[in-house]
């Protein structure tokens, strides 16, 4: 299951850039997505190998495109990331949060409960056909929530466009404020794309994120894919088991392949399907950002992190995304995870439940 992104649409009808070959269709993609991520970088945009790519695949799929990333890509784009990420975790993490659970379970309930009674709002003044907004209105669960709307008669692919539509906003006001944040001392330096590195343990990463990979899967756990390795690998690199290795042309396709895996979700049929429901979804958007970002304050006076840290640990989604962005900003990356994965796990427990709930009574 994809971390905190909807099930890939069924791709449209023939038009536009549809009627090319699909080889044509994958080099336009990769060409501009090369030009924006570049452009992206030279500015000095964190995370300018997803965000670029993002806006390459939106624009070929709002262009007609049909061409979509195959399901084994995203898996393996799932278990590297979540061994990048696994990399940074610390045992003195553990200890912050044990120390201060009851404000961090605060925080992901807020988001949450902020996020529903958003979709509650919209669906009461009948913005959205039925209980769409409910479903489309959840800060994470997007794969069990378009299930579950499917099952209640909703709209599907409004879902799904809301979905989508969250995590392009999210991820790219993260991009923009940790850009303006960050200023040239403070960035990192740039580490050489082909730089060698150990063979063994960049093996036995890979080893671990595959079998964590397929554990998850076969497990059925939310986002296992991603989730799993990335306990795993967390628990090995804190106990001194396993040295996590990734090379950084890994790390860049990895990037490319997540942001074509969102921008191509934005595809001709459900932009123009969705059109009355843009204004209401991005307001309700922008309302759950601002408020995320009156959680981050109160970390920042309650624990003392960083502005930047605190903004994209209460930032509703997408994980991996917002997992993408962090590791390009100079973050307490190991803070941002821990917060985002609390809130991915709770909100998978607890949110189809209180979208289900709510909708019963809509």
């Amino acid at each position: 299951m994809k971390p905190e992104q909807p099930a890939t649409p069924i791709p449209p009808k023939n038009a536009g850039m549809g009627r090319l070959p699909p080889a044509v269709q994958w080099f336009v993609l990769a060409a501009l997505s090369m030009v924006f991520a570049v452009v992206l970088e030279a500015i000095g945009i964190p995370a300018g190998l997803l965000m670029g790519p993002m806006a390459a695949g939106a624009i070929v799929g709002m262009n007609g495109g049909t061409i979509r990333l195959p399901r084994q890509f995203f898996f393996c784009v799932q278990f590297i990331l979540a061994m990048m990420i696994a990399a940074s975790m610390r045992p003195d993490l553990f200890a912050t949060f044990s120390g201060n659970w009851p404000l961090f379970l605060t925080v992901i309930l807020s988001v949450i409960g902020v996020s529903t009674l958003s979709g509650w709002t919209i669906t009461r003044m009948r913005i959205l056909p039925g209980t769409t907004a409910i479903w489309g209105s959840s800060a994470g669960a997007a794969s069990t929530m378009l299930l579950m709307a499917d099952a209640y008669g909703a709209d599907v692919r409004l879902v799904a466009f809301m979905q989508y539509l969250r995590v392009v906003f999210v991820a790219s006001a993260a991009a923009v404020v940790a850009h303006l944040w960050v200023s040239d001392a403070e960035a990192g330096h740039a580490t050489a794309l082909f730089a060698p590195i150990a063979a063994l343990p960049f093996l036995a990463t890979l080893a671990v994120g595959v079998v964590g990979g397929l554990l998850g899967r076969v497990l059925r756990v939310p986002a296992g894919a991603f989730l799993v390795p990335f306990a795993i690998g967390s628990a090995l690199n804190v106990t001194g088991a396993l040295t996590i290795a990734l090379p950084q042309w890994l790390l860049a396709l990895s990037f490319a392949l997540l942001g074509w895996n969102i921008g191509l979700g934005f595809t001709r049929t459900i932009v123009a399907h969705a059109r009355r429901a843009f204004l209401p979804t991005v307001v309700s958007i922008l309302v759950l950002m601002g408020f995320s970002a009156l959680l981050a304050l109160l970390l920042i006076r309650a624990v003392g992190i960083d502005p930047l840290t605190a903004y994209l640990a209460t930032s509703p989604g997408g994980l991996d995304s917002i997992a993408v962005i962090a590791a390009s900003s100079n973050v307490d990356l190991p803070f941002v995870m821990a917060l985002q994965t609390a809130r991915l796990l709770i909100i998978t427990l607890i949110g189809p439940v209180l979208a289900r709930f709510v909708a019963d009574r809509a």
